[in-house]
Formats: structure tokens, sequence, C-alpha cells
């Protein structure tokens, strides 16, 4: 099966790597489009797949086509290519905000589509992915993307009203926690910890946690109150953290970005 992906940056990046380390294909298999020639040379030499400068001809020889631009750039690339991709491929789009009604458009008939929604933890292999088709997607080739995307971590299948809130919770949000893993350790710091200790302190403590959370299936809030003795020092800080805002916080950052999906 030939795989090609049109725009070769961090997200076409660890889904190559997480492909080829999980055996799901060859780097023969995978042709690549980039705008860069420095691009194109880096990922032959890093992932030995083939790559061109042409995102035309990536379309016309691959059997899953995956679109892994930006949503700014979008419209354009499906202009170049949609003569090409014919209805037999199927095309995978990484874009936020890009309903599968609107690649329809713009493709100017029905194509077989998957929306995914991965996030940059996935290039460490720890990556959160949503997952949805439209119609013409068999269960085949829904599968098959879930595999794909479950080869750099976790791959949830969704209906597409969710890719927005999914985006958020799993594509933006790293974003926030690494404001919240930088916070503890500033105050690790102010505390008299060297700072490259306190990143990690601060980083295990997240990682470890998370784990908790999808190991034992306890609720978050169960979680919580395990660590707050009574009297104990946990709770003075979670009760700094409610007096100045943290949960409003967190979930009007979640809405302002599910607001800016629904707006691109």
């Amino acid at each position: 099966m030939k795989i090609g992906f049109i725009g070769l940056g961090n997200m076409a990046k660890a889904m190559i790597g997480g492909m080829l380390k999980q055996g799901i294909v060859t780097a023969g298999e995978i042709i690549g489009s980039a705008k860069t020639e420095a691009t194109r040379k880096r990922m032959e030499e890093e992932y030995g797949i083939v790559t061109v400068a042409d995102n035309r001809q990536v379309a016309e020889e691959a059997e899953v086509l995956v679109l892994a631009v930006k949503p700014v750039f979008l419209a354009e690339v499906i202009g170049e290519i949609k003569d090409a991709a014919d209805g037999n491929r199927l095309v995978i789009s990484i874009a936020a905000g890009k309903t599968m009604k609107w690649m329809e458009t713009e493709f100017g008939r029905p194509v077989k589509l998957v929306r995914c929604m991965p996030n940059t933890p996935a290039l460490v292999g720890e990556g959160c992915t949503a997952v949805c088709g439209n119609g013409l997607a068999a269960d085949r080739d829904v599968e098959f993307c879930m595999k794909m995307v479950g080869s750099f971590g976790k791959a949830y299948a969704i209906p597409e009203r969710l890719m927005d809130a999914a985006g958020a919770v799993g594509g933006s949000s790293p974003a926030f926690v690494f404001m919240f893993i930088e916070a503890m350790a500033d105050g690790a710091v102010q505390a008299g910890m060297p700072r490259k200790q306190a990143y990690g302190f601060a980083a295990q403590a997240v990682l470890g946690s998370a784990k908790m959370v999808l190991e034992t299936g306890l609720h978050p809030g169960e979680l919580k109150d395990m660590v707050c003795s009574p009297g104990g020092t946990t709770i003075e800080g979670v009760k700094a953290l409610e007096r100045n805002g943290m949960r409003a916080a967190v979930m009007e950052a979640l809405e302002a970005c599910v607001e800016k999906s629904r707006l691109l």
C-alpha cells in the first residue's frame, strides 16, 4: 500500500515514525512532499522515504493520501490535487476546524474522507488522536486510520460533532500542561531548587499523575483526595489554586480553543 503525505512537518513526522516503528508500512511504501528542499532531504535521511516537491505527484501515486498541512493552506492544496485524487483513494486530513462537508465542497465531489486530530506528544509516541470518517469511508478505512494513528499513542473514534472539543482537550491542551509544568518548576526554583532539577520533578509528577488516571480508572477527584491529607500541605495548595480560579481558567481556555476551531 502506498501512503502519501502532503506536508512533512511535525505531525507527519510523528505519523511516519510511528508507522515505521510498528511495521505498518515500509519506508518504500511512503512518499511525501514538502515546500523546502531542506525538509525533504531531512526526511529522506531520517526515515528513508521518497520525497518530491510536487503535491500532485503524491496524490497520483498514493492509495492513502494524508493532508498534513495547516488549515490555512488546506484549500490551496486541495485545489492543486483534486483532479488527481480520484474517488478510490482514502483522504485523511489532520487540519483543525475543517469539516468533512467543507472538504467535499473544496474537492467538488464526494470523496472517501477521514478526519484525524493528533497532538504534539505523538512525537514521543504518546499522542492522543480523535478519528471520524464520512459516509463513503468504509469501516476498514476507519480501522486502518485508527491503526495508523494508534502507532504513536492512543486513538479514539468519535462523531464529527465532537472534533472541536477533541482538538481543544487533546490537541491544544499540551500547551497548557507545558505552562503548568513551567509554573510548578518556577515555584520550586523560588523555594531553592535548581531549575533543571525542578523541571524534572514537575514533568515526572505530571507524567505519573496522568498514568494513574489512565491505568487505575479512578476519578481524578478521588485521586486528588488520596493526596490531600487532613490538615496537610497539599490541601493548602489546592485551596490556593481554587482561590485563584484554576478550574475556571482551564475551562475557559478550552472554550476559547473550541470557538476558534469553529471559526477556522
